[in-house]
């Protein structure tokens, strides 16, 4: 690869980025309650936790037990309107910038889409590509302060205090260029029709491996959007393959009508929105189509003041319908990273035997 050299080998003390392992049984309730009334749950954490329920009415997560409400047959005509996820009381939209996947929070989101708690995924070329390379060699924790010249000269890059080696690309480019390959050929000779979730989909089935936040969303067809798959290492590695072998078409259209219609034939839409940009403004222009989410929860330290999208308190989504009226949405001014396996091991780990789970021999 042109643009990568191969990474120096690493030195000792900086060790693997593992993650905190959540299969079913494995959450543990570190706990937002605090002591003395007083820490995070009397404040947007807590209510985060609530999704600030009506007084009276304060389950372990609205969001969830709506969508675990039974519907009637008229119901469930409509919601299977809107794919092929069964339907449910409520459908979830998850949306998460890359450096999540990046960071441990990867093994928090893979546990919510192991166990069908999540009905639609959003995230960048980042969020896909971090999962898959994850799985063919280790991120490694380093320092905000580590200078840029000596580790591009040692072929290291850095996300944020994560260190990521030349050399992972490169085997993500050797495990990738044959998948292409087969996508051109199926696209030639059976007429697919590809679109940024089908080609994460198959990535997904391809690299068959159950750490893989990817491979479960395939396996318990949960879609991962993207609409700007190419702005990254995919891209990247989809720009080089198109000299060798030009020809692949991915219509992001098919999947705007996708997540579009998730919203329009749900009972109920839950959004929850880790960071900002692009996956959190496609999840909210789709409740747009539906005039707004029942069920809004941001995490993330973006601030208004610059009138930006991402630093966007939920009331500005309100004044657009994207989050409807009389919904009680939270933002968590907070390090994502910290807080969201928080709430995970409060809200839905606390319903995980109501949750069907597939296994990686299903």
């Amino acid at each position: 690869m042109a643009a990568r050299s191969r990474s120096a080998r690493r030195r000792g003390g900086a060790g693997q980025d593992g993650g905190a392992q959540r299969r079913r049984g494995a959450v543990r309730r570190p706990g937002l309650h605090g002591g003395a009334g007083a820490g995070p749950r009397r404040g947007p954490a807590g209510r985060a936790e609530a999704e600030r329920a009506p007084p009276g009415r304060e389950p372990p997560g609205a969001r969830i037990a709506a969508k675990l409400e039974p519907l009637s047959e008229e119901e469930r005509a409509r919601a299977g309107l809107g794919g092929p996820r069964p339907p449910s009381g409520c459908t979830i939209f998850l949306g998460f910038t890359s450096n999540l996947i990046s960071s441990g929070v990867r093994e928090s989101i893979r546990y919510l889409v192991q166990h069908n708690m999540v009905d639609v995924l959003v995230t960048t070329a980042g969020g896909v590509e971090e999962d898959l390379i994850k799985c063919l060699a280790p991120t490694y924790i380093g320092d905000f302060s580590l200078r840029g010249r000596d580790l591009r000269q040692s072929g290291i890059n850095r996300i944020g205090n994560l260190l990521v080696p030349n050399d992972n690309y490169c085997k993500f480019e050797d495990w990738l260029m044959p998948i292409l390959e087969k996508m051109v050929d199926e696209q030639e000779t059976q007429g697919a029709r590809w679109t940024p979730s089908r080609m994460i989909a198959r990535l997904g089935k391809e690299i068959d491996d159950p750490d893989s936040v990817c491979y479960w969303a395939q396996k318990n067809n949960i879609p991962v959007l993207s609409p700007a798959l190419t702005d990254g290492s995919l891209g990247d590695m989809i720009f080089f393959h198109s000299y060798k072998r030009p020809g692949l078409v991915l219509d992001i259209v098919e999947d705007l009508r996708l997540i579009n219609t998730q919203a329009i034939f749900a009972r109920k839409t839950g959004m929850i929105i880790l960071g900002g940009g692009l996956v959190k403004h496609h999840i909210a222009n789709a409740n747009l189509m539906r005039n707004g989410a029942d069920f809004s929860v941001y995490v993330n330290t973006a601030q208004e003041f610059d009138g930006s999208d991402s630093g966007a308190r939920p009331d500005e989504a309100v004044s657009w319908g994207k989050i409807r009226m009389d919904a009680t949405p939270v933002k968590v001014y907070a390090d994502a990273s910290l807080v969201f396996p928080l709430l995970v091991a409060e809200t839905f780990a606390q319903r995980a035997d109501a949750f069907p789970s597939a296994t990686p021999g299903d």
